[in-house]
């Protein structure tokens, strides 16, 4: 098939802004779907209408009936960058499209500030929780953020005053491109509520203050950083259990036996889209993944609450298995094995003689590697000091054949 659909992307300049060829593809149109915002920017046409479906996902059943009529869907900016093209891809070959881009919101809010693009981190809050932002606040770090209405705002002051980022340059850039841009800069700690464009992007120079805590993506977190009760994979030991992970984008990490779900929180932190669902029963250990979740920027974390192994039947497949709390319960790791992808990793953790016999038999049986991690740490005795350890563990690391 011909390509019917072309997704053209848009801004506030509205039709003087677009390239000749996007130009020519909603000049020979059919039918233009587009927001009842955009519609307006294009005026009258011969094309058949249809305003942008709500909800979002409605629109397979609006875009799926249109196949072979020359049809153009209008976006906001690159619809590539966060944008409906991600969702059109999904139920509409590549082959049978035609993507035609404008100006990205991060392009021009770059522009604005004089921000190179590639020393930015480029994130959304558009349908999506603002907790996201925390994974990213570090010192000096140039934030650009698409948001979801004006609304955002507040959220990310209200997030980075609490991180001791009261300092952080926020400067709001709305309805760039068009002739009602504007922008309005303040600290967060500064912040005073008042109106926005819903239209707006957000530019964070984040600063903290003296003693603001560092809480970088790499694995390894202060063990303070997490709401916890004793039960959570000390950091030292944390770290290099990530490391055996292996985090990569987009892939899913079982962490059963979650406790306060620090492996599953870091693992997501580690990877663009890294994905992680958290198996524990205890119900103030489940409050304290959702607060740790929120906290730390892994608002996506899915959490299933129950006993393992039945908690893991009809779970989508892993890419990664971690077992810290329940490995000497009977059928967990037959079902967190079985459940691995091939070439997928199996991590379990032991502080046990028990556990450690479970572990040798296992190694023996599938292979892998078997690794004691022994960390001391400084404590006093009288006047003087000295390296205390902590209790040993048993790490046995696997790839499933």
């Amino acid at each position: 098939m011909t390509r019917w659909l072309s997704i053209i992307g848009m801004g506030e300049d509205g039709l003087g802004g677009l390239s000749p060829r996007a130009s020519s593809l909603l000049l020979d149109a059919e039918v233009i779907v587009g927001s009842n915002r955009l519609l307006a920017l294009i005026g009258e046409t011969k094309a058949e209408r249809h305003e942008w479906p709500q909800p979002f996902s409605a629109v397979i059943d609006r875009i799926k009936p249109l196949r072979g009529r020359r049809t153009v869907v209008l976006a906001t900016g690159d619809p590539l960058n966060y944008g409906v093209a991600r969702k059109l891809l999904e139920i509409v070959p590549f082959e049978e499209m035609e993507i035609v881009p404008h100006l990205s919101s991060f392009s021009l809010a770059a522009a604005r500030m004089g921000w190179p693009l590639g020393d930015c981190d480029m994130i959304t809050l558009h349908g999506r929780p603002a907790a996201n932002l925390e994974a990213f606040i570090q010192p000096d770090v140039r934030l650009l953020a698409l948001t979801a209405d004006g609304s955002t705002i507040a959220e990310v002051a209200r997030r980075l005053v609490a991180r001791g980022y009261g300092p952080s340059e926020m400067t709001v850039l709305e309805n760039m491109g068009g002739p009602r841009e504007n922008s309005v800069r303040f600290r967060a700690d500064d912040f005073v509520e008042r109106s926005f464009s819903d239209l707006n992007t957000l530019a964070i120079w984040c600063r903290p203050k003296s003693g603001a805590a560092l809480l970088p993506r790499v694995p390894g977190l202060p063990d303070e950083a997490f709401i916890h009760d004793g039960q959570l994979t000390k950091r030292e030991v944390r770290a290099a259990t990530l490391a055996a992970l292996a985090p990569y984008p987009d892939a899913l990490l079982w962490d059963v036996g979650a406790g306060c779900g620090s492996i599953a929180i870091e693992w997501m932190r580690a990877a663009r889209g890294a994905r992680a669902i958290a198996f524990e029963q205890d119900a103030e250990r489940l409050r304290m993944i959702g607060e740790n979740a929120d906290r730390l920027g892994t608002p996506r974390l899915k959490v299933i609450a129950g006993e393992a192994p039945p908690s893991l039947a009809g779970q989508e497949t892993p890419d990664a298995v971690f077992i810290g709390g329940g490995m000497g319960i009977p059928g967990v790791f037959e079902a967190g094995w079985a459940a691995l992808k091939s070439q997928g990793r199996m991590v379990a953790n032991v502080v046990t003689l028990e556990g450690e016999l479970h572990l040798v038999d296992l190694q023996e049986k599938y292979g892998g590697d078997l690794v004691r991690l022994d960390v001391s740490y400084l404590a006093r005795i009288g006047p003087l000091r000295a390296l205390k350890p902590r209790m040993a563990v048993l790490q046995w690391r696997a790839v499933k054949p």
